[in-house]
């Protein structure tokens, strides 16, 4: 099965209607009307909705990838990556799309930045 992807308020929506035009089944923090959530709450919710988030917070999801581990609980996956031009996000990320399943991602970070 396919990634599904939660993508966090800080990912641009031109990137957003991309995935939606390549058939990717994604929601945005804005369609689940979780803008200004903490980073942990966003988590939380793409756990509940087995969605891997999308996140350009590296520093933030680390911390929450570790503790979700430490606790033994689990998360859908999180892809991290830097913030760069439309069209090389989209590039590596179908690459990582196309390459993993929903159950690659259970409890793992990918960076973006290795899908060259």
């Amino acid at each position: 099965m396919r990634i599904s992807v939660y993508l966090d308020e800080d990912v641009p929506s031109s990137f957003a209607q991309a995935l939606i035009n390549r058939g990717v089944d994604m929601v945005t923090t804005q369609q689940a009307k979780n803008l200004r959530q903490s980073d942990a709450k966003q988590l939380v919710y793409a756990t509940k909705e087995e969605r891997t988030i999308f996140t350009h917070n590296k520093r933030d999801f680390i911390l929450l990838h570790n503790e979700y581990l430490q606790s033994g609980k689990e998360h859908p996956g999180i892809i991290i990556s830097d913030q760069l031009p439309i069209g090389v996000l989209l590039k590596r990320f179908m690459r990582l799309w196309f390459s993993l399943k929903a159950t690659d991602m259970k409890n793992r970070i990918e960076f973006l930045s290795t899908w060259k």
